[in-house]
């Protein structure tokens, strides 16, 4: 039972600066008030990711890989962009108030872009159903509503989920614990607010009004917000230990090139390293040598003329830039099974289309309401996961989290192919049920029914919660403390590039087999193309990647760190945590 006059023992402080006492903040009482937001956010996100495909080729008249091209286009850009917030929030703010400056530009994003398809001089005029050409300046203020929102997530994306993480003392043992479940629960907010999306925010835009259906999370986004700021007296804010991190980073790569002509001694203690009193005082952490990446171990060499310029860099800074290098190592094979998900909200909805989509005689499914089942699946799964089976796993492997954060990563992106594979089988189905009705028109409807196309979203579902969960999960805790909310944007930048590469691809792809007169693998008559082959080169590339990431990952070596504490999880994920005396 805590005292009530403890304070946490991170260091941790309120917003004026004053240390927080353990029993009056953080914990679950402090992320009940952060979920709230994430869910609208997502809601808000998924709402227009999930239909804008559908928004930009039946509204603005987009040919398929044009429409495309820009839903990924987009759809990157709100992922890459938290890499510039996560470098303000790490550098210069903290993660609190570029989270608040960041939130309000994404609000004012949302108020344009619901403007844009509701004020009849943004917004192109339609008659019976059918809308004319959009003219230049209508397009260009819709898509400068799309990236401003874009920028507001940049700011948003990385800090609120670290922001959350840091509301859990690592130095308190009981904490410490619930910390192992936030982040599953934490996506699990997310997945609720998708979900809200996908069912109901689509079959708004469709049926009743693309303006209703954009500006219904507009006000929920306020809202959350209003909730955000009245739970600020339970906030911990996290101490930036160094005035700039990055700096830090690329200094060690500069000084081990300056010492690349000598000799690395045989045993590591005689590397340069600040004791422990130091690191102590400082509240710092002090991480240990690791037998990789042994070049860098050239800038934490001593010189017999050391002085304030040449300096050497201590052991903790070195290990700092080996977990950048080896977390980049595991990020670059994220970016493949990123792609496979960006198939969800563009081509499986364009797929989706050609099908019988009626419930009922008279009732019919918007397409990307598809996508519902992935969010479906996860909000059934985390549950499950969280609750049976990572306690199964650790009495089977004395691991808290059940299973390594990388053996949890391998596991979905194994899933990941099982769907990309039955996304193949179905399309190639399909094809074969359109040659024997002899279907050739682009609004020609296959006799088969969407939900054929249920298991890849299911399957999908599957996947996340072993890979987007523990990816998340992953960089931030093998991250150097002073950059935990940069390093989480390893997670977001993979998404955003995996949406460019998918853009990428299917431009390539296009041209390439539409040429000399060929059938495009993706044409704007998705009845006459031949999505099979792009799903199976899809495949192919999945299968190489997974064993890509097992190479990798095999010579992954998880942080280690010093910490003054006594923590009831002595080992975790080989990450050693020596008990200082």
């Amino acid at each position: 039972m805590e005292a009530n006059n403890d304070y946490t023992q991170d260091g941790t402080v309120d917003l004026r600066g004053h240390p927080v006492l353990a029993n009056k903040t953080g914990k679950w009482k402090a992320c009940s008030f952060l979920v709230g937001y994430e869910a609208f956010e997502r809601m808000a996100f998924y709402g227009i990711a999930s239909n804008l495909v559908v928004y930009l080729t039946s509204q603005l008249h987009e040919d398929t890989v044009s429409s495309v091209r820009n839903v990924n286009n987009w759809s990157g850009s709100v992922w890459i962009t938290p890499l510039l917030g996560a470098y303000v929030a790490d550098t210069y703010l903290g993660r609190f108030w570029t989270f608040t400056f960041s939130s309000l530009i994404y609000v004012m994003g949302m108020v344009l872009l619901t403007m844009a398809v509701s004020i009849k001089i943004l917004k192109p005029s339609c008659e019976n159903g059918v809308c004319n050409k959009a003219s230049t300046s209508q397009i260009g203020f819709f898509y400068a509503s799309l990236y401003i929102i874009a920028i507001g997530a940049g700011g948003t994306k990385p800090n609120i989920s670290t922001f959350g993480a840091d509301q859990f003392d690592d130095f308190n043992p009981h904490e410490k614990k619930l910390k192992v479940s936030f982040f599953n629960w934490w996506m699990f907010s997310t997945f609720g607010g998708a979900l809200l999306a996908t069912i109901g925010l689509v079959y708004i835009q469709e049926n009743m009004s693309w303006g209703l259906g954009y500006g219904i999370p507009t006000v929920g986004l306020i809202f959350s917000l209003i909730i955000f700021y009245i739970g600020t007296p339970t906030y911990r804010h996290k101490v930036r230990k160094s005035q700039h991190p990055a700096k830090d980073l690329f200094r060690v790569p500069i000084v081990a090139f300056a010492n690349r002509k000598m000799e690395l001694p045989n045993d590591s203690s005689q590397l340069h390293e600040l004791d422990m009193q130091y690191y102590f005082t400082t509240g710092k952490r002090q991480v240990h040598h690791t037998p990789v990446f042994r070049f860098l171990d050239k800038a934490a060499m001593k010189h017999d003329n050391d002085t304030g310029s040449r300096l050497p860099c201590t052991v903790t800074q070195v290990e700092g830039a080996k977990l950048i290098t080896g977390m980049a190592m595991i990020w670059l094979v994220t970016l493949i099974p990123s792609t496979i998900w960006a198939q969800i909200n563009t081509l499986f909805v364009k797929q989706g289309t050609t099908l019988d989509r009626h419930l009922g005689s008279t009732f019919q499914i918007p397409a990307a309401s598809l996508g519902s089942f992935v969010t479906l699946t996860m909000l059934l799964s985390v549950p499950m996961y969280d609750r049976y089976f990572v306690p199964f796993m650790r009495k089977k492997t004395g691991n808290p989290r059940g299973i390594t954060l990388l053996q949890r990563l391998g596991t979905g992106f194994f899933i990941q192919i099982l769907a990309i594979t039955f996304a193949y089988a179905m399309e190639v189905r399909r094809m074969h049920v359109i040659k024997m009705h002899h279907i050739n028109g682009p609004k020609e409807i296959v006799p088969m029914t969407i939900f054929c196309l249920l298991p890849q979203y299911v399957l999908l579902g599957v996947a996340d919660v072993f890979n987007a969960i523990g990816l998340l999960e992953f960089f931030y805790d093998q991250s150097p403390e002073d950059m935990q909310s940069l390093g989480t944007t390893f997670f977001t930048s993979g998404i955003g590039l995996g949406n460019f590469l998918n853009s990428f691809l299917v431009t390539v792809v296009d041209k390439i087999t539409g040429s000399n007169g060929g059938k495009s693998w993706i044409g704007d008559n998705m009845n006459d193309s031949h999505l099979d082959y792009y799903y199976g080169f899809l495949l192919v590339m999945s299968v190489l990647n997974l064993g890509v990431f097992l190479w990798a990952s095999n010579r992954y070596i998880y942080k280690r760190e010093s910490r003054e504490m006594k923590d009831e999880f002595p080992e975790l994920e080989g990450k050693v945590i020596d008990l200082l005396p």
